[in-house]
């Protein structure tokens, strides 16, 4: 399915490779807080269109969107209010003294100075009085504050940004406040006023259309912009559907641009441009873009979501990494206490091996997701966009759209063309409150350099073996008969997980986990349906660290990885290679991460360590190994079954 209007449109999900530039990044899992996935229960609900934008003012929620009727409850009736409402954040009372009177639909709203209500969109008119696509608001009564002068000549308002007292703005406007300023302006936020500084023109629409901005963020020290739209020129140079400007002294355009977006995804006249939503981190450091397309990837970032690293330059940008929804579209993104929350038409996430399906790897979850800034994968927090099995007369479960995720102080609000989410009635526009949330830890192996090696030696048996870093002492063996038909085994935090042969399953193995304290293995427990797909008996040995699932494979001289998120234990759907030299990965059997050193066991029963740095050009320099203990005593390191623990 697809929606036809434009820039609101489709999805599609795949891990894909970094570039060059962009390959030394290595984020780092950071700590994150969840909103709850049960939506609160007294937000009111619109009738038709769709809710587009959010903005709090004191205690007040205001709504704006294309629908023109709301209501209480799914008891009460029907009012008519288009594009713009306000009700109590507490209680979800809808205002009766906030009555605005717009001819046009609401596309962005902000909370602006001096207790202000900030509102771009589509309309010609607020109040019997003439205010094209732009207007402040008094927030208690919606009446015009005349002084505003704030005006969008002849073209929507879609987005806008407020940094400091500086109004950024984005849409299908070639004028502003009268003069000429194409797809992206700057304006006073007190008094509505364009600044002449901002000389930034988006140019030459895709296929023939007028160019336009859709979407900007600015990073939270007001230095970066960076902007999505139509557009194929910037200034007169090539920006094709993004371009980024800094903002430290008189706005500059940056050496900044991608050809991801060039490639068509699909036919034109469904898809005039395919970058939906920006939002930087909390930090400035990095973006994330969500997009539509439909097919096309990996030649052009279609139907996915791509994290960008705002200090890179040059051309020719990759993301750090791309998850594809195997042809879906994404609408919506927003960024907040670490994590990113998307919306959208889709179905799943790391879904790159299909398209209208799912994939090996794909993770379900419709219309409505939270993922890791880190590698892009899901968490597990799964409300999804669906309806209750007594939905009110005339609701739809499922639309095509989120035109807005946004965070506002008290928890996640949506806007959406459909009436269903989290299982409940919901028409239109919720929240999902920050009450009910939960904290995310990220996990990782010890940091200790000493502790004790363990080593698989038989069924249901861990030899354990002091280890300084440069030595192992006497093992001990012991009877451990929960870890069975063990393969490749890796330690984080306070489990381990292996590779588990399973006759039956789809590829033979899985991958189990179990809690692991030093001493008894746990009862395992399988790490997910999601990695069904994946034939972990494969591997020789494996570790994680940061994110990442490093391995070695039977017949493969190569080290290898995935993204693997602890937080729903989730296998990345791609496969990376990592630069090495003067290690014969094909003869690795175990691997452990030990204080900034890959300690590996050989077929030839040796164990040694080597110095491993993923984010340099080369990650493994084979002149730094070094011998740690010989095949010697009746104990061989010939067996993919090796882990590190602190106890």
């Amino acid at each position: 399915m697809r929606a036809a209007a434009v820039g609101l449109l489709t999805v599609a999900a795949v891990l894909t490779v970094p570039s060059a530039a962009s390959a030394a990044v290595v984020p780092a899992p950071e700590t994150a807080t969840l909103v709850s996935t049960n939506p609160a229960d007294v937000t009111p609900h619109g009738r038709d269109g769709e809710s587009r934008a959010f903005a709090q003012v004191g205690s007040r929620v205001y709504v704006g969107g294309s629908f023109t009727q709301i209501r209480q409850n799914a008891a009460a009736a029907w009012l008519n209010q288009s594009y713009l409402f306000a009700y109590d954040r507490s209680s979800g009372t809808i205002s009766t003294t906030f009555l605005p009177v717009l001819d046009g639909p609401v596309n962005t709203l902000l909370a602006g100075p001096n207790g202000t209500l900030i509102v771009g969109g589509g309309f010609k008119t607020v109040n019997g009085v003439s205010r094209k696509n732009l207007v402040a608001l008094d927030p208690t009564t919606g009446a015009t504050i005349d002084s505003w002068v704030g005006r969008s000549d002849g073209g929507m308002i879609r987005d806008m940004v407020l940094r400091g007292n500086w109004l950024y703005v984005a849409g299908a406007f070639n004028w502003l406040n009268g003069a000429a300023h194409s797809g992206l302006g700057r304006l006073n936020a007190t008094t509505g006023a364009i600044d002449p500084t901002f000389n930034i023109n988006a140019t030459v629409g895709r296929h023939g259309t007028g160019s336009y901005g859709w979407t900007i963020d600015v990073t939270p020290n007001g230095r970066t912009m960076i902007a999505g739209g139509n557009f194929t020129l910037v200034n007169g140079l090539s920006r094709n559907q993004m371009a980024m400007i800094d903002l430290s002294g008189t706005p500059t355009l940056l050496d900044w641009s991608t050809e991801k977006f060039v490639t068509p995804c699909a036919a034109p006249e469904t898809f005039v441009h395919y970058v939906q939503d920006v939002k930087f981190g909390a930090d400035g450091s990095w973006f994330v873009v969500g997009t539509n397309g439909g097919a096309g990837w990996p030649a052009a970032y279609c139907d996915a979501l791509i994290r960008f690293e705002t200090a890179n330059r040059g051309g020719g940008q990759l993301g750090t990494w791309v998850d594809y929804t195997g042809n879906d579209t994404i609408t919506s993104v927003e960024v907040a206490d670490n994590v990113i929350y998307l919306g959208g038409h889709f179905r799943w996430l790391n879904n790159p091996n299909a398209t209208d399906a799912a994939g090996d790897g794909a993770i379900d979850r419709l219309g409505i997701a939270a993922v890791t800034p880190a590698t892009g994968l899901p968490v597990a927090w799964n409300p999804g966009r669906r309806g209750s099995a007594s939905m009110p007369a005339g609701t739809s479960n499922w639309g095509s759209q989120v035109p807005v995720l946004w965070r506002g102080s008290d928890g996640l609000y949506f806007g959406h063309n459909s009436d269903g989410m989290g299982s409940e009635y919901h028409g239109r526009l919720g929240m999902f409150p920050l009450d009910g949330g939960r904290t995310v830890v990220p996990k990782n192996p010890p940091t200790a350099t000493t502790g004790n090696l363990y080593l698989g030696t038989g069924e249901g048996q861990l030899a354990k073996a002091s280890f300084n870093g440069a030595s192992v002492g006497a093992p001990t063996t012991v009877s451990q008969p929960n870890y069975t038909s063990a393969g490749a085994t890796w330690r984080v935090s306070d489990r381990i997980y292996w590779a588990h042969t399973v006759a039956g399953a789809p590829t033979g193995s899985r991958i189990d986990v179990s809690m692991f304290n030093g001493g008894a293995v746990g009862v395992p427990w399988e790490s997910s349906g999601f990695n069904d797909w994946f034939n972990a008996a494969g591997m020789t040995g494996a570790f994680y660290l940061d994110g990442r699932l490093y391995y070695t494979r039977t017949g493969a001289n190569a080290l290898y990885y995935r993204y693997f998120e602890i937080d729903g234990n989730y296998l990345g759907a791609t496969e990376f290679s990592l630069q090495t030299t003067g290690v014969t990965w094909s003869s690795v059997r175990g691997m452990a991460w030990v204080g900034g050193r890959i300690v590996y066991g050989g077929s030839d029963g040796t164990l040694r360590g080597v110095s491993f740095d993923p984010r340099a050009d080369v990650a493994v320099n084979g002149a730094t190994s070094t011998v740690i203990a010989p095949a010697s005593g009746g104990l061989s390191w010939s067996t993919p079954r090796i882990f590190f623990s602190v106890q």
